[in-house]
């Protein structure tokens, strides 16, 4: 969510410096100025959140991304036959929902507006990204502490 704030108001305030024409109706200084301080609350709502979850001081996703992504074929069986209770039916509809919406031609921001036509795609795929690794590394801990001899990451 820091990194989605961070490229919000920027867009803004490369809009501000070098568009002129207008964005979908609106004018260059409004979209601007809107975007600007959109894109830093949503920079501050993830830090706080980054902070939040660093306090509760739980056992964290592991793997690196390669073991991670080895691992999500095996979730999504384990999800499937029951064996994995972690993973709520919520997050996996986000992830269809997420999915749908990216390959859909139907968008919020359509993509003939420039720069910010692609910024709700690409923030969806960060989260459905970002979400998935954090998924898999938590079903790699729960492998780990599980004792699958035969599948999962190795104890360090």
């Amino acid at each position: 969510m820091v990194v989605f704030g961070s490229f919000i108001s920027l867009s803004g305030l490369l809009i501000l410096l070098f568009r002129n024409a207008p964005l979908g109706g609106l004018s260059p200084a409004v979209a601007g100025w809107v975007m600007i301080p959109l894109g830093l609350v949503f920079a501050v709502l993830g830090i706080l959140r980054n902070r939040r979850k660093r306090a509760q001081k739980g056992p964290g996703p592991v793997g690196n991304p390669i073991q991670r992504a080895k691992a999500l074929p095996r979730l999504w069986k384990a999800w499937r036959g029951g064996k994995y209770p972690d993973l709520p039916r919520s997050q996996v509809l986000l992830w269809v929902v997420s999915l749908v919406y990216l390959v859909s031609p139907i968008d919020v921001l359509p993509e003939f507006l420039p720069v910010i036509g692609v910024t709700d795609d690409a923030g969806v795929l960060v989260w459905l990204l970002s979400s998935l690794s954090i998924a898999s590394g938590s079903y790699l801990r729960w492998e780990k502490d599980h004792r699958d001899p035969s599948r999962g990451i190795e104890s360090p």
